[in-house]
This record gives structure tokens, C-alpha cells and sequence, in this order.
């Protein structure tokens, strides 16, 4: 229950600031359907159980960023988002490609400085799939260790 509350909370606070805010979102549409994605999808990873530390997580040394961090019992998650409005081009999770998964290594890695050594880790792709003419509720599928660690 409490979880609903904290998300209720949270939604009635980012209203309050679109209302009470002077300038109007301007940024293109993609990346307000990716914002709202990440938020599903930290809603959805906290229902699972999962435990987040950090969002939007950016290292100073290296590009890219991890969308989420979170422990699924004794494992450290990184987590990439993948949001999409289609399925008609290529599935949101194949967005996560050999460029953008050494990205998210490197980043990764910097963490991983300040956690314990031989900390568990992985990597997990969220594909969030907001389609027209399906209802509100966005379909999720969790793809857990996406990827390999090396």
C-alpha cells in the first residue's frame, strides 16, 4: 500500500509543477515519452522488489548514462530504458546495441569504484511500449541480464 501512496505522492508533485512552472516542456516528444517510460518502469522494478539507488546515473570520465540502479536481492541491477509509441520499426530492447552496451560497461564499472569489492552485478533492459488504442496501462517486459558483465 504504501507503495501506491509514494507513487500518488510523486505524481501529484510533478503535476503540481507542470501547473505552478512558467515554461512549457519544449523538449521534443521522444524524450518526454523516455521520461515518462523511466518512471514506469521505476514503479514497475520497485513492485518486482527491487531496491533503486540511483537514477539517471552519469559518471564525469566517461559518456553515457545508467537509467536506473537497483538491487534485486543481492545483485546490483543497471538498468537501461527502452520506451516506445511502435513496435512497427524494431523492438525497443534491440536499441541496446554493442555501442550503447560498452557505454553502459564503462559507466558501470565507475559505480562499481565505490561498492564492495566482488559486488554481484548485471545488466537488465526495461522495454516499455506505449501503444495508441491499447488502453492507459503501458505493456512491460523486463528482460533481466540483458547482457554479458565483461
Amino acid at each position: 500500500m504504501s507503495g501506491r501512496v509514494t507513487q500518488s505522492i510523486l505524481r501529484t508533485l510533478d503535476s503540481a509543477a507542470k501547473f505552478l512552472s512558467t515554461p512549457e516542456d519544449d523538449r521534443p516528444e521522444h524524450l518526454k515519452t523516455g521520461t515518462r517510460g523511466e518512471e514506469e518502469a521505476y514503479f514497475h522494478l520497485r513492485k518486482l522488489g527491487y531496491v533503486m539507488v540511483a537514477r539517471n546515473y552519469r559518471s564525469p570520465k566517461h559518456r553515457g548514462e545508467i537509467d536506473l540502479i537497483g538491487w534485486d536481492k543481492d545483485v546490483l541491477c543497471f538498468i537501461e530504458v527502452k520506451t516506445r509509441t511502435s513496435r512497427a520499426v524494431a523492438p525497443a530492447e534491440a536499441a541496446v546495441d554493442f555501442d550503447k552496451r560498452s557505454d553502459l560497461r564503462r559507466v558501470a564499472r565507475e559505480y562499481l569504484l565505490r561498492a564492495e569489492a566482488g559486488t554481484p552485478h548485471r545488466y537488465d533492459v526495461v522495454s516499455i511500449y506505449y501503444e495508441a488504442g491499447k488502453g492507459p496501462a503501458p505493456d512491460i517486459t523486463l528482460f533481466k541480464n540483458a547482457f554479458s558483465v565483461k
